[in-house]
């Protein structure tokens, strides 16, 4: 798929994300990778190898085994990391559902057995 902008990529990311356990995981992989960066750089530069094997480990696991579809990263990766820090610091801040209504995106209420 080809888009114009990440805007308009940001309206398919959010569809590839419709599961609330699909979102958990993406907030727990930036959440881990996060804590991985800060860690290297007070600890040790080894760790930094933590940051892309945490956050695309639960990121991947949830498109595979819970949302049921290819990672928007293996596309589009600058456009995905950038939506999944927007992603993230929306669910900080409490305003991801909101968004997806914004939208017009109805998030799944139930996961998937």
């Amino acid at each position: 798929m080809n888009f114009r902008s990440l805007e308009e990529f940001w309206g398919f990311y959010v569809t590839q994300h419709s599961n609330p356990s699909t979102r958990r995981w993406h907030f727990m992989g930036t959440l881990m990778s996060i804590v991985a960066l800060v860690s290297s750089i007070l600890f040790s530069r080894w760790l930094l190898i933590m940051v892309p094997v945490s956050g695309y480990g639960f990121a991947w696991y949830s498109h595979f085994f819970v949302e049921g579809n290819l990672p928007a990263s293996f596309g589009h990766p600058i456009w995905s990391l950038l939506c999944d820090l927007k992603m993230f610091g929306l669910m900080l801040t409490g305003s991801m559902e909101r968004e997806m209504k914004r939208l017009g995106k109805r998030p799944l209420t139930a996961t998937r057995a």
